[in-house]
């Protein structure tokens, strides 16, 4: 039988609707859960900080699935760099059904889901960032070079507050953090994934 020759450019639309489906999963879960809160306003008391990190969540979503436009430029795709790409999808998931339990029958508003459930989404939140250093690396040296300093200094400030965040509890520091994480967002998105290069 005759081997045939798949390029590594065949290969990444493959890859990229795995990640998609994974990801989707995790749009659907936001948007099920505002949708909830649109179909029973006054079932639990809402809290602007859990709010406002569902938008953090969504423009996450949004902005990984335009970036990892840059896997193309990998040369050589090993059964490793997928299962990669595929856990760094699923924790985003995971951070969205953090967001939105399948019940909340057990807190008596998302305020009170949200700080009881701060550990484990914090800590995958700053998983999350040494994750994309990983990703930002498979795309090349180029590509990571690209970023510059502000990526190299950036990353260890996001996983400090992210620790930061799990031991703390006061009100004031969640939403600064979470205003702070929405600002730069927009503004790194803005920057430099305006365009796909």
């Amino acid at each position: 039988m005759e081997q045939q020759i798949v390029s590594a450019h065949d290969i990444f639309p493959h890859i990229r609707i795995v990640m998609g489906m994974v990801i989707g999963l995790g749009v659907t879960r936001l948007l099920s859960g505002l949708a909830r809160i649109v179909q029973h306003p006054g079932q639990y008391k809402l809290y602007p900080v859990h709010l406002a990190w569902v938008a953090s969540m969504l423009l996450l979503l949004v902005h990984f699935w335009w970036w990892e436009f840059g896997l193309y430029a990998i040369e050589v795709w090993t059964f490793g760099k997928y299962l990669f790409l595929i856990f760094y999808a699923i924790t985003l998931f995971l951070l969205c059904a953090l967001l939105f339990p399948d019940s909340m029958l057990d807190y008596t508003s998302y305020e009170d889901f949200f700080y009881s459930r701060r550990g484990w989404f914090f800590g995958l939140l700053a998983t999350t960032y040494l994750l994309d250093v990983v990703d930002t690396l498979l795309k090349g040296p180029e590509h990571f070079a690209r970023y510059g300093n502000e990526y190299l200094f950036r990353t260890p400030v996001f996983v400090l507050l992210c620790i930061a965040a799990i031991l703390v509890r006061d009100r004031r520091f969640h939403i600064a953090f979470v205003v702070g994480t929405l600002i730069y967002q927009v503004s790194f998105i803005l920057r430099l994934f305006d365009t796909i290069v």
